[in-house]
């Protein structure tokens, strides 16, 4: 659809997130306005893969445009700065899609990083919304658009606030774009620096020397010239690439600023023949938690790129982004006929192997570098424990630990060569905060043994935890699950042993627990004494089967359903407890069903929920101080 003017304007609109985006990037001022050029080359070279995907199952999709190639094009006079592509470009409804709204997840986050940061170029990076850093240095920006294949040409325009029009292309706008997309800036004064060729050739050396597809810069009367290597990189050899080479290619294939924190280029030969080159960031990407876990690690045949959702590396990997270029694969592969691939497979395989192992190596050579790794990833690493059987062992002595020795994260390997005179396990509590675990009464006993506790706070341990999993033929116990013994690990010192045979013995515990079940009923599945405790009265821990404390907690709040109820342990050599027994005898004036709740509800408040009825808490606890008060 063109004529030789354009027809009536369709107004539209823009969503709400992309509002308060323009407004954020219009009137905050950024450092690195740079990446307005970047996002756009980006944008060009993905556009030019499509099409030669595409073009796999439609060659002639290919036909009357010319090899692909970005071409950036400065006018000085007019104040504009044109980046055009022969790639797939974009129909009517596309344009309005793809430069009107903003589907990916994220966004409100990204937002409200945004408004907070000093420099947001990192953040337009990470958050895939590069398209609308444009406005940082354009007031005015026109799209003209001919999907491959298509006869009509599409014009979006917008100057970024009330919102963006559709029209046909002119005759001339037609005529112009062959195939694929023509973006148009209309620079702010201030931006006219970014007219200089010096200026453009900086920017794409530096960011987007490796995009695959020429980047040419018309300036001057010469004609055209190509300014970025166009190669691909991960198929150089590694002792023509500098560290700053991998670094900008991070940032390319990534769309990060940060550094990599571990890079990982080599070769494949033999059955498979495949490059590699893969990053492990150095900061968390915003989609680490996405729930559909996918990976970011592009997949090309023969330089061509297929997708980068191949799933090359196991969802616990995620993280992790670069390309794999295989030799062997066929060009027209489909998505779907990934899944099932031999060689895919074996490719996955033989990957997700070299990455544990350059990672075992680097917690080995560079204990400071791997530990930002496993702070950032560490979490997600700790996924493939419960899901990949095979790397199960391999995982879990990768894997560091917060613990109650005040040493920083732990391994296993560590936490075995510390084992206490006839230790027999490795015991570890779940929480949702190492600071509330800290404190845990559950710790008690092991406190005074010196025995060490892994503190294990991030959601993923309630589930890998949940199966029989041991390390170097120590199996891993809770302590919040189960009945634990620690009577034959020694106490620390003499004080210890002092203080513990001074406390006067256990008085008619038969009473006590028998008096507790009779009040709470089927408030609790059972009503114990304590190996765990040694000064605080109570504590909830779970059956010796079924899920722990912490899992069954997740469980019931994602289900919206009653928990397992979980066991009492009290500690009879505490006074409140045995004040249980005197109350049943007579001997002490205090209601045996205030203090039995007060018993539950306080140990419900240690792991960190709320009693049952807290209007009946307070009130217990009312009479109870009443009835002090008046006998003092």
């Amino acid at each position: 659809m063109s004529s030789d003017s354009p027809s009536t304007a369709e107004t539209h609109v823009f969503q709400a997130e992309v509002a308060e985006l323009l407004r954020l990037m219009v009137h905050a001022v950024y450092s690195e306005s740079d990446i307005f050029l970047r996002e756009l080359i980006s944008n060009a070279s993905d556009a030019c893969d499509k099409l030669r995907y595409e073009a796999i199952a439609k060659p002639e999709l290919l036909a009357d445009a010319g090899p692909l190639v970005i071409r950036l094009a400065p006018d000085t006079e007019a104040g504009t700065l044109t980046v055009v592509d022969n790639g797939i470009g974009m129909d009517r409804q596309e344009l309005i899609d793809n430069l009107g709204t903003i589907a990916r997840s994220g966004t409100r986050a990204f937002m409200s990083r945004l408004a907070e940061a000093k420099n947001g170029a990192g953040l337009i990076g990470q958050f895939g919304v590069g398209f609308y850093s444009a406005f940082m240095v354009a007031d005015r920006i026109e799209v003209t658009s001919r999907r491959a294949g298509a006869s009509e040409v599409w014009v979006w325009q917008s100057s970024g606030s009330a919102g963006f029009e559709v029209v046909a292309a002119s005759k001339d706008q037609a005529e112009r774009v062959r195939r694929g997309t023509e973006v148009v800036l209309h620079l702010k004064p201030e931006s006219k620096p970014y007219l200089e060729p010096h200026t453009i050739e900086r920017i794409v050396r530096t960011y987007s020397d490796h995009i695959l597809f020429p980047i040419e810069l018309s300036s001057g009367k010469d004609g055209p010239r190509q300014i970025n290597a166009a190669s691909a990189i991960w198929q150089r050899p590694k002792s023509e690439i500098k560290p700053d080479d991998y670094t900008q290619a991070y940032r390319t294939i990534a769309g990060a600023f940060d550094e990599p924190a571990l890079t990982l280029h080599y070769r494949a030969e033999g059955r498979q023949s495949y490059a590699v080159l893969l990053f492990a960031p150095s900061t968390r990407p915003f989609d680490l938690f996405d729930p559909a876990r996918k990976g970011r690690v592009k997949l090309y045949v023969r330089r061509v790129y297929i997708t980068d959702d191949a799933d090359l590396l196991p969802s616990y990997l995620r993280f992790v982004r670069g390309a794999i270029d295989s030799e062997d694969l066929p060009l027209n592969i489909s998505r779907e006929m990934l899944q099932n691939n031999p060689v895919v497979a074996q490719i996955r395989k033989a990957v997700t192997n070299r990455v544990l192992s350059e990672l075992e190596t680097l917690a080995t050579s560079d204990v400071e570098r791997f530990g930002k790794i496993w702070e950032a990833f560490g979490s997600v690493i700790k996924e493939g424990i419960y899901e990949d059987f095979e790397r199960r062992d391999q995982l879990l002595a990768l894997s560091r630990f917060i613990s109650t020795k005040d040493s920083g994260s732990r391994t296993l390997k560590q936490y075995v060569a510390d084992l206490r005179p006839n230790q027999t396990a490795i015991y570890y509590l779940v929480g949702d905060t190492a600071e509330r675990l800290k404190s845990s009464p559950k710790l008690e006993a092991t406190r005074a043994r010196g025995v060490e506790v892994l503190l294990l706070a991030d959601p993923v341990d309630a589930f890998w935890t949940s199966m029989q999993l041991g390390f170097e033929g120590k199996p891993l116990k809770s302590l919040s699950q189960g009945e634990v013994d620690f009577g034959l690990i020694p106490l620390l010192d003499d004080k210890t042993k002092a203080d513990d045979a001074s406390r006067p013995a256990g008085v008619d515990d038969a009473v006590i627990v028998s008096a507790m079940k009779g009040v709470l009923g089927a408030h609790v599945s059972d009503v114990r004494v304590s190996q765990r405790l040694t000064d605080s009265p109570a504590c909830l821990v779970a059956q010796g089967s079924g899920p722990d404390r912490e899992l069954e907690r997740l469980l019931a709040r994602q289900s919206q359903r009653a928990g397992v109820k979980p066991v009492l342990e009290i500690n009879t050599r505490h006074p409140i407890v045995r004040a249980v027994s005197d109350a049943k005898l007579g001997q002490r004036d205090v209601d045996v069903t205030d203090l039995a709740w007060l018993l539950l509800d306080e140990a419900h408040i240690l792991d960190g929920e709320v009693p049952d009825d807290p209007t009946a808490f307070a009130a217990r606890v009312n009479r109870l101080i009443a009835r002090g008060l008046a006998s003092s």
